[in-house]
């Protein structure tokens, strides 16, 4: 109960004791109304009927002490468990007005999402899982729900227009930069919030109302936030800020209906208008040139007495544009432009988790967008009254999303790490590619060609982001031709790209987009004037519509210079220069698929060479370590089928979009030196012959980096030193090389003259003691050589095999078998030893055999 302070100084004014304890002193004007009721067996609250005394309490709270409240919710945090703190939120929530809970809600706000700083985690969203935290989970998504009772607090303060001051500084660096320069940001989410800062105030700030305030941390968390080094092998999907975003983009960008009103503040009463006092902007904002603050303020006032009817989505407006601006908007067009200076230093990066979250809303943006009905959809549709949230759908990715995306995906391509990681970029590009995915509509069905064609209802949509598919594309290859494509997730991506790019009709659309951009334009004044010049627009957010542009080169040109600028130089995807990145890439390919089969190859021989006793032990074990390390290794014969099967299918869609034939592909394969040996194996890197031994060409450093030829590599230093295998029993091995090590200091001698004897026992002591010839190996390096030639061992005796699991378990197995012929351990063990007296006898016979052969 709140009636406990968190202050020494907070008492009972008659009888000097701690409120706690007093329970007649305190007049019932300084208790906090309705606390008493707090019901902890339920998550939803009862509101408490309030006397007359509590009544005076609420009319009159400049007699209670005016942080009482709030430091008692921090006392609260520290000392009691989180199901009981939200409990007591709610009621606290319930049961004070909103003068009251003004104060305490900044405090709030931050304890969840965590402080702006990254110090304070807050509830750590991020991290927290269903599976893993049901109970903490269930009652976080309950009160943060968009119907819960953190919204309703929103929506409550939002009623009697209540500010919260929001430091500039904690803003993406380009919205910062502009501010400080006296310059306001395009977009309309900061128009009439820029307040300068007070005399010995810290800085500039923005004056936001409730539902602003929260949106700005719940948005900023996702950056802000650094999660905990345990948090790496955390599914993003599964989290609860993950899901949260879900809901929220579920609730007020609903692809279905239109948006729930607020919640009301009181059973049974009238719902609070949460609408800001002051209007949104239009769209037509957009695009306007960079004015001083001033006069940026002034332009964008608008009337109290604006269209009511924008009202009703001020909310989903809101949303989105915090979204797009705390999760896009880190890269300006001046910042990308000096970016592409290879001394540029690095500015923001994203994370993978991050990237997620921006495909979750792109694949959003995508459904609620297409969620208008075909006659509102249509271009005629715009002359027609219509609702607006139909408007808002119509400019949703337009005039929100499109610039901030593509910078952002350009600064990914040109700075994600060349690993695997990519993936998550690729995925969020490939989604907004595809807005027909997300259409509500269904294809009649038909052949399996027609049913992945691409309709021609979204050729608007595919020239109006024609460089988010040609420049991207472009960016893409660069990365390829750089990454090992024998791995399978690099294989993947290039699958996957391809694949998407080679839908029917896709490629035409683009190549009319390039063709409508590329046509040469006749000298039109006025036109000329029109290209970014946006007309003038007055009232409400959506109270009015630019004309549609029915020019589809003036489309296709507008999009390219207002992301690129007007001196930008354009490669057509479908000229020369990426034509002949394309067939480098087919090239790559190729070889991967030849790499792939020929490791696949090795491996399968390698394994069906193994003897049967090499399992038992009796064979030595593979010491080269010959096999590839890329992730390979971890996969096996599955992954390189898996890898075959995504360059195949990855070089017939390529062929498919840009038209390659067999021929070409066949005479580049030749030109690149793919040709396998004699053998059947693949050739070594490319090199030349030095006075120290082979030395690598650039091609053969080429071909070595993208994992295109290799060396084989092959372990050629003392067999006995090596680590200790998984298969082995570390302390065993230890006190069998001492052991094996003590008989070979002990009886050296002895076992250099048996194995220096030219009859059968000589032979016979060769095969067992000494260590199958150094000399027979192959030394690719001359400094190899003279390391090998300083490291020559006499005879040894080498027990290590007895350390395996493997022995073990065929010699257990062996004296079972025997009990089983009431053949005793004795018995069996002299069994096996004559047993394998003659195996060596038989070995020795051979290899002696194949000596003379030799010679």
């Amino acid at each position: 109960m709140y009636g406990e302070p968190s202050e020494p100084g907070l008492a009972c004014g008659k009888c000097h004791t701690s409120l706690t304890k007093c329970s007649q002193g305190l007049p019932a004007t300084d208790l906090a109304p309705g606390l008493d009721t707090v019901d902890s067996r339920h998550w939803s609250s009862k509101t408490a009927r309030l006397d007359p005394a509590q009544e005076a309490a609420m009319a009159f709270p400049h007699l209670q002490q005016p942080s009482f409240l709030l430091a008692s919710l921090k006392a609260d945090s520290i000392s009691k468990p989180f199901a009981q703190r939200c409990q007591d939120l709610v009621k606290v929530i319930e049961d004070f007005p909103a003068k009251e809970l003004h104060a305490i809600f900044p405090w709030l706000v931050e304890s969840i999402f965590g402080s702006l700083d990254g110090v304070l985690a807050g509830w750590n969203l991020r991290c927290l899982q269903g599976r893993v935290s049901p109970v903490e989970y269930s009652i976080a998504m309950e009160f943060l729900d968009p119907g819960g009772p953190m919204m309703k607090l929103v929506y409550k303060l939002q009623a009697e227009d209540y500010k919260f001051d929001f430091p500039v500084s904690y803003l993406p660096d380009p919205v910062k930069a502009s501010i400080q320069e006296r310059v306001l940001p395009d977009s309309p989410l900061y128009h009439n919030k820029v307040q300068l800062p007070a005399a010995g105030g810290l800085g500039l700030h923005l004056a936001l109302n409730p539902f602003e305030y929260y949106m700005f941390f719940f948005a900023l968390s996702l950056i802000t936030q650094k999660p905990p080094p345990g948090a790496l092998h955390i599914r993003t999907s599964d989290c609860a800020y993950f899901i949260l975003v879900d809901r929220y983009l579920a609730w007020f960008l609903p692809t279905e209906g239109s948006v729930l009103p607020p919640l009301s503040s009181s059973p049974g009463g009238p719902s609070p208008s949460p609408a800001p006092r002051t209007p949104a902007v239009p769209f037509a904002s957009y695009g306007l040139h960079h004015t001083s603050l001033l006069k940026r303020h002034i332009s964008h006032q608008t009337s109290v007495n604006a269209d009511p009817t924008s009202h009703e989505i001020w909310r989903s407006e809101t949303l989105l544009q915090v979204f797009v601006e705390m999760w896009l908007h880190h890269y300006s067009l001046e910042m990308y432009q000096k970016m592409q200076s290879p001394h540029a230093k690095e500015s923001f990066m994203p994370t993978e988790e991050h990237v997620l979250v921006v495909r979750l809303l792109l694949k959003h943006l995508h459904a609620f967008a297409n969620s208008l009905r075909p006659e509102q959809a249509s271009p005629s549709a715009h002359s027609h009254a219509a609702s607006p949230l139909e408007e808002f759908k119509r400019a949703a990715v337009p005039r929100f999303v499109q610039q901030k995306l593509y910078l952002f995906l350009q600064h990914c391509f040109g700075h994600w790490p060349l690993d695997a990681s990519f993936r998550a970029v690729l995925e969020m590009w490939l989604s907004y590619l595809q807005p027909w995915r997300y259409a509500p509509e269904k294809q009649a069905p038909s052949s399996d060609c027609q049913a992945r064609s691409v309709s021609e209802r979204w050729a608007p949509f595919v020239q109006e982001n024609l460089l988010v598919y040609t420049k991207l594309f472009l960016g893409f290859l660069s990365r390829a031709l750089r990454t090992d494509l024998v791995s399978p997730k690099n294989a993947l991506m290039v699958f996957r790209v391809a694949k998407v790019f080679a839908q029917p009709n896709l490629a035409e659309m683009i190549q009319r987009g390039e063709q409508l951009f590329l046509e040469p334009e006749l000298v039109i004044p006025h036109r000329q004037h029109r290209l970014f010049t946006v007309p003038t627009f007055t009232g409400s957010f959506l109270s009015s519509w630019p004309p549609a542009i029915t020019d589809a080169s003036f489309k296709v040109k507008s999009h390219v210079y207002s992301l690129e600028g007007q001196d930008c130089k354009y490669t057509p995807m479908f000229g020369p220069e990426i034509r002949a990145l394309v067939l480098r890439l087919a090239q790559l390919i190729t070889q991967a698929k030849q790499t792939a089969k020929s490791l696949s190859d090795q491996y399968g021989e390698s394994t069906a060479a193994r003897p049967f006793l090499s399992w038992l032990g009796f064979y030595p074990a593979d010491t080269n370590g010959s096999y590839p390390g890329n992730d390979l290794d971890e996969m096996g014969q599955d992954s390189v089928r898996k890898t075959d099967e995504y360059l195949e299918k990855a070089l017939e869609y390529l062929c498919q979009v840009f038209r390659l034939s067999e021929a070409q592909l066949a005479q580049l394969t030749l030109a690149l030196g793919t040709t396998q040996d004699e053998n059947g194996k693949k050739q070594l890197p490319d090199c030349i012959v030095g006075e120290d031994g082979l030395i690598l060409t650039p091609l053969g450093r080429y071909q070595i980096i993208n994992g295109l030829r290799r060396f084989d590599i092959e372990y050629q230093g003392d067999s006995e030193l090596q680590p200790i295998r998984s298969y082995e029993i570390a302390s065993l091995v230890r006190v069998l090389f001492r052991l094996s090590s003590a008989i070979n200091r002990r009886f050296a001698g002895q076992m250099a003259a048996l194995c220096s004897r030219a009859d059968f026992l000589g032979s016979f002591c060769r095969y067992h003691l000494l260590e199958p010839g150094l000399s027979d190996r192959r030394l690719l390096s001359p400094v190899g050589r003279g390391h090998a030639a300083s490291l020559a061992r006499g005879p040894r005796l080498s027990l290590r095999f007895l350390g395996s699991y493997r022995t073990l378990l065929a010699l257990l197995l062996a004296f079972f078998v025997a009990s089983l012929f009431c053949i005793g351990p004795l018995l069996c063990a002299l069994l096996l030893v004559l047993g394998y007296v003659l195996y060596a006898v038989a070995m020795t016979l051979l290899t002696e055999q194949g000596k003379l052969h030799q010679l």
